[in-house]
């Protein structure tokens, strides 16, 4: 087939998968927010007397039918098209002639690609945010339910002060609730309009209304200049990864302390079956696979957002054809951060604490016995530090004996 950039010059097959990579395959999920943004598009020329009505009419109407029969299954896109775009184009143009030519117009694939990404990230957002808020749903529900049950708290692996369920669970939902303030952050730098910036120097002489698509879209500002929008690529990007990087720490955290709170060693907790796995050799055993995944996904994720950060480290201005490897890192860390959360919240409602298994010794106690001793005796807290820990100390020279 012929590309839609092609001038007549052959191109060795070897180049075409090479330079389209996995576009043709990741591009599946940009369908419907490239039809979004292609439609956008059309309606502000037809306003600025640039396509008539007739012909964007029959761009939005090929559009949709074009959406519709993808979610039906009826197309896909092929390593020849190389991305969603030079699909979307190509179908239009051989649904409705020579007006599908005329949909590009005013910009480049260079701004088409990122207004596709960007309105798919805000949405990726919303998705993220949904997923943690269940998990804190369950984490309350554990506070509510086990919350009384007593837990040692604990300082550098060792007993250090007494503690709760509540306590525990209530610490997490305060680290996943200050996730979904970062992912609000996020949006700052992804709800930006690069629509109309072309290549990445406008359209000189060309009368487009970039406001006009930033309210189309539900953009909240239109960037500028137009050669700021290259040069902020893989910020937005990068910046959500950053956030789902430390959403994913506080989740392997909270895996960890599950693991070792299911070892036969603290038998602090119970899971249930339906969230842990059998051996292949082993008839006794009851694994937790999913809490050792979940764990290993945070430095998937911290990998992805190297990835991003060392594909855009010292490039130049402008559009560069490094770019394009953001998507792969962007769209793994997504998806395994959403798939992570929501597995967390439902095993998390599989979580059974049992208090005949948890001790606490009186030593635990000791701050809060220094306390005491100031409040009673007006004493430095230094000096009842002292005495509490050479009493400490005497009766467990006096247990050694």
């Amino acid at each position: 087939m012929s590309r839609l950039w092609e001038k007549g010059l052959p191109l060795d097959d070897c180049v075409l998968r090479y330079t389209a990579g996995e576009d043709h395959l990741l591009d599946a999920r940009l369908v419907a927010y490239d039809v979004r943004a292609s439609i956008a598009h059309a309606e502000m020329l037809m306003q600025q007397s640039l396509i008539n009505e007739a012909d964007c009419d029959a761009i939005v109407g090929g559009l949709n039918e074009l959406l519709a029969e993808f979610n039906a299954g009826k197309w896909q896109i092929r390593l020849e098209d190389e991305d969603v775009h030079t699909a979307l184009e190509t179908h239009l143009t051989e649904r409705i002639g020579e007006a599908g030519g005329r949909v590009h117009l005013g910009r480049s694939r260079n701004d088409q690609v990122l207004t596709a990404l960007r309105l798919y990230l805000l949405d990726a957002t919303e998705v993220v945010r949904t997923s943690v808020t269940l998990l804190c749903d369950s984490l309350d529900d554990l506070s509510r339910q086990q919350g009384e049950i007593e837990l040692p708290g604990t300082t550098h692996m060792q007993h250090a002060m007494p503690s709760t369920v509540a306590l525990w669970s209530d610490g997490f939902k305060e680290a996943f609730t200050d996730a979904l303030e970062g992912l609000t952050a996020a949006r700052r730098r992804i709800d930006k309009n690069p629509l109309g910036s072309a290549a990445g120097y406008g359209t000189p002489g060309l009368p487009i209304d970039r406001d006009a698509t930033t309210a189309k879209l539900g953009f909240s500002h239109t960037q500028s200049p137009v050669t700021a929008v290259q040069l902020s690529r893989g910020k937005a990007e990068s910046g959500l990864l950053f956030e789902l990087s430390l959403l994913m720490q506080d989740l392997g955290r909270l895996a960890s302390d599950l693991l070792l709170y299911y070892t036969q060693e603290f038998g602090y907790i119970d899971l249930s079956p339906e969230v842990t796995t059998g051996s292949s050799i082993m008839p006794q055993k009851r694994n937790p696979d999913v809490l050792e995944l979940v764990r290993g996904a945070a430095g998937t994720v911290q990998a992805c957002l190297n990835e991003c950060l060392l594909i855009t480290a010292k490039l130049p201005s402008g559009f560069q054809r490094d770019l394009q490897r953001m998507k792969a890192p962007v769209f793994r860390a997504i998806d395994l951060t959403v798939e992570s959360v929501e597995i967390m919240a439902f095993l998390m409602s599989k979580v059974r604490f049992l208090p005949e298994n948890i001790e606490l010794g009186q030593d635990i106690h000791a701050t809060e016995e220094a306390y005491a001793i100031v409040k009673d005796e007006g004493v430095s807290f230094r000096e009842a530090y002292r005495r509490v820990a050479a009493r400490l100390t005497t009766s467990g020279s006096d247990r050694k004996r």
